[in-house]
Parts: C-alpha cells; structure tokens; sequence
C-alpha cells in the first residue's frame, strides 16, 4: 500500500512540474487600451482567467492596463519588437501606420449594432483580412470584439446633422475626425483621458468617446448634459491579437482554445456593456439635469449618407484600405445593409 502510495504521489508531482513547465511557456505579456478601472477592462481580465483555466494553466496571460509599457497606440510596433506578446485594444488607433487600420477599425455609420460587425468579421472576409494586414508586423490576429455603438456627449442639444455644424467636438484622429469635419462640425484633438477636463473648461463642446454606461460612470453626462442616446456613428472594432512567434509555439489544442475564447470574449463583452448602458441610461432619466437625445431615422440616414461619401475618400491613402472598402461594402450590400 506504501508503494501505491509513493507511485501515486510521484505520478501527482510529476504532473504538477510538467504543468509549472508548460506554463511558464505560455506566458503572454498583453497590454489593454483600457484603464484598469473601466469596465471593458475588467471583461478583459474575467477572460484572461478563463484562458487560464480552460488551459489548465498552461497558458497565463498577464493583461496589464492602457499606458503600462508604451502608449496605446504603440503596441502593434511593440509586439514586433518582442516587448509585448499581445495586445486588446482598438484597431483604429494604427491608423497612422496604414489608414485600413482606420478604416476596418471604425467604418463611421457603418454598423447599427454589434452583430453586424461581428458577422462580418467572424462570416463575412473581416478575421481573413486582419490577418492579411497585421502579417507584416508579426503580429497573429486572434479574433475580433467591440464594446456598443458609442453614445455622444454634448453639453448643447444634439438633434441632428445641422447641430453639428461649428460644433467644438473631442474626435479620434483619422476617419472619425474626417466624417465630423465633413458633416460641418469642428474637431479637437484630445486624447481620451483629457475628455472631462476638456468639457468642463469649454475647450470642447461635445465629445465622441465610448458607451453610453462609461460616460454616465465618468460623470460626462453629468457636464455635458445632453448624451445622444443610442449612438448613431461609432461602433470600434476591438482586436485581441498576439505574436506571431508565440503563437507558432503553441500546440493546436491551445490555439484553438485562444480562438474559442475570444469568441466567447466579444459575447460576453457586448452584452456586459449592453446590459450596463440599459441600467445607466434609466439613472440618466431620472435626473431631471440630464437630457438624452434620440435621432430620427431621417437625421441618421443624412449622418450615414456623409460617412459614406468619406469612406471612399478615405480608402484612397493606401492599397490595403482600397481593400477595406471593398470588403465591407460588398458585405453590407449584400446583406442589404448599405
């Protein structure tokens, strides 16, 4: 029995070590384009621990908060470079490196909701096409996520495209800022730490910034009291992608699980913010101070009608947008989205 015993024992430790083993070779150093605080940040992290766990601990991602080793829009160049192994962050923010990333990263007006983007992305040639562009920088596309199509904050009333016009608004260089220019308004550029700060001192008048739930918790709407609710342009595309190097390390088995999981990611992301905006969006209307503006399908349409004209303008800076374009266009055409 003592033998048994022994034989038992071994046989567990020898388990345990192969484990710690595999584990430490599967480490990823992943930073987030979220402060820690945010909730998206913290779905992030609920589903860093379930790939720990669905591994069996052979995989350990370490998410480490917006800022935490280089700046959010620096982590492409830094996975390339070895000083991450991952990133989760918003796509756009590369816009400077190619403007498809841009483009694919918010098509402004595009999307109504997230399961558009998500079908497209995961059915309809999106998922190919990231891995296309991000091949360059060594970089492996995971799979594709968002938030919720982004509320507006506004400290005048916001009810429709001619209210924009001469409007002082926070946008995100590139296309974002190219559609709200066209539409009249007058963009500034503040990163997102800087939104509040910017309002309350009147440098800005509105901003385009995330959901609907985060601007409440922010206290946003608070300053600027009159959120356009739902949001009527900007829905990001959220990458979850990792070196490639690391990745051609991991067995199938562990690469299937990463794939699975970001899927699962995007649904659990979508409808934690979807839930959170419904909760917040009833303590806005119980503030008599706060005032949500819903627009019109009319106005929505002549919102939508100006996005357009710039996503061919747009698709004009480099080949790789060109092919954007294409894409997405002929995925909302043939699903009588456009």
């Amino acid at each position: 029995m003592k033998k048994l015993h022994k034989t038992l024992l071994s046989g567990v430790i020898a388990s345990l070590l192969s484990t710690s083993a595999l584990a430490a070779d599967f480490v990823f150093k992943m930073q987030s384009s979220d402060p820690s605080g945010d909730k998206n940040f913290q779905v992030q992290q609920q589903w860093a621990d379930r790939v720990g766990k669905m591994s069996n601990g052979r995989i350990d991602i370490k998410l480490l908060p917006v800022g935490s080793i280089v700046k959010h829009s620096e982590t492409l160049g830094a996975i390339k470079m070895g000083i991450l192994d991952g990133h989760i962050t918003a796509t756009s923010y590369f816009s400077g490196q190619d403007p498809a990333f841009g483009l694919i990263g918010n098509m402004v007006g595009a999307w109504s909701d997230t399961t558009q983007l998500l079908q497209y992305m995961n059915y309809g040639g999106g998922n190919e096409l990231m891995t296309e562009l991000y091949a360059p920088y060594g970089v492996k596309f995971v799979g594709a996520s968002t938030t919720g199509v982004e509320s507006f904050v506004s400290k005048v009333p916001l009810n429709g495209v001619d209210d924009l016009k001469g409007l002082k608004l926070r946008a995100p260089e590139g296309l974002v800022q190219q559609v709200f220019a066209a539409a009249g308004a007058s963009p500034v550029n503040l990163p997102g730490s800087e939104v509040f700060t910017g309002l309350s001192k009147g440098v800005i008048d509105a901003a385009d910034y995330t959901v609907f739930s985060t601007n409440q918790t922010n206290g946003l709407n608070d300053i600027a009291p009159h959120p356009v609710q739902p949001g009527f342009h900007s829905l990001p595309l959220i990458d979850i992608s990792v070196s490639q190097k690391k990745w051609d390390k991991l067995p199938m088995d562990l690469q299937e699980i990463l794939t699975v999981s970001v899927r699962d990611f995007s649904y659990d992301m979508t409808t934690q913010l979807k839930i959170a905006d419904q909760a917040a969006v009833k303590i806005a209307q119980a503030n008599p101070e706060i005032t949500i503006h819903d627009w019109s399908d009319v106005e929505r349409k002549k919102f939508r009608s100006i996005a357009q004209s710039q996503w061919k303008v747009f698709a004009e800076r480099s080949e790789n947008a060109e092919k954007v374009y294409q894409s997405v266009t002929n995925f909302l055409a043939d699903n009588g989205l456009l």
